[in-house]
Order: C-alpha cells, then structure tokens, then sequence
C-alpha cells in the first residue's frame, strides 16, 4: 500500500506527487499575483512570506522524493518505446526545473545574507549571498524556469490525458493507486 509496485504507485508517492503538483501551481499563482502588490498592500510582506514557506517545504519533499524513487520499485513504463523515451525525459525535466526553480528562489531571498523564515518554525540559513547581481539574475532564472516548469507540468498533465484517452492504457489511473482502467 505504502509503496510502489511494478504495476502502481503506492500512496507515498501519489501523495508527494499530488502535494507537489499543488504547490508548483499554486505557488506560481502566488508569485505571479505577488507581481502586482503595491508596498502598503497588506500581502506585501505576507505573500513572499507564504511563497518562501512552501517554496523550502517543497524543496525539502521534492529531495526526498529524489531518495524514495531511487529506492523504490517503479511501475513498469506503458506506450511505444518513443512514448517511454519521451516521459523519462519528461520527468527528468521536471526534477530538473523544479531544483532550478527553488534554489533560484532560495538565491532571491538570501541574496543579502539573511535566512528564510519557513512558517515561523525553523530557518534556513544563507549558503551563498552577496554575489554581484545574485538577486537580479536568481530572479530572471526563478521566473523563466517556474514557467518552463508550468508549461511542462502542463504537457505532462496531458500526456496522461492521452494515454488515459487514446492509448486507453492505466497510465493516468495508476497515480491514483489503481492498476487497471475500468
């Protein structure tokens, strides 16, 4: 139940998969609304602070997420060989993005050498701060790959769409702890 088999995803990993899906959108919704606050608007302050608290939980469950699909067994793979060619270049894309996108953000918001408050629980420190511009060029590299990131996690999205509806295979069914269509 907890883990993966050769036939579905166990709920560890629907869980992170759906946690994560949720918190990559909502957290660009965030962001990008986050572009239109004025300085005396009440989210000023409190927007960055949300978008910073999910954006470490996030970077913390998607390095874990790393570890448990390394350990675990993976679904067999469904479609033509392009198909399984093309998803595992998919999904290395995502981790990929999502690792750009947090670490660039992590960059923004300690670029002057101050730590990042996650939910008022704990902080994590500045690793690398004071670089010339850090703050500009992690901000142009948070942007672009966030939507790179919203783009691809879009195409992915549909891609299940179209094994689920033309491949008609268990390829969407399975992140749901399912085996088989009915």
């Amino acid at each position: 139940m907890w883990q993966n088999t050769s036939e579905k995803y166990g709920l560890v990993t629907i869980l992170i998969h759906w946690f994560s899906a949720l918190v990559v959108f909502g957290l660009f919704a965030l962001g990008w609304w986050m572009l239109t606050l004025t300085y005396y608007d009440e989210w000023y302050r409190l927007g960055p602070w949300w978008h910073k608290s999910f954006g470490i939980t996030l970077l913390i469950v998607t390095t874990l997420r790393v570890f448990w699909t390394l350990a675990n067994t993976k679904p067999k793979p469904l479609g033509s060989k392009f198909e399984q060619i093309g998803a595992k270049t998919g999904h290395l894309l995502l981790y990929l993005l999502l690792f750009t996108v947090m670490i660039s953000g992590f960059l923004i918001s300690t670029a002057d050498g101050s730590s990042v408050s996650v939910f008022d629980w704990f902080s994590v420190p500045a690793v690398i701060s004071d670089l010339p511009d850090q703050a500009e060029i992690a901000g142009t590299v948070h942007w672009y790959s966030a939507l790179a990131l919203v783009i691809l996690a879009g195409g992915h999205a549909l891609a299940s769409l179209k094994h689920h509806y033309l491949n008609k295979d268990s390829t969407l069914v399975r992140i749901f702890g399912k085996t088989k269509r009915k």
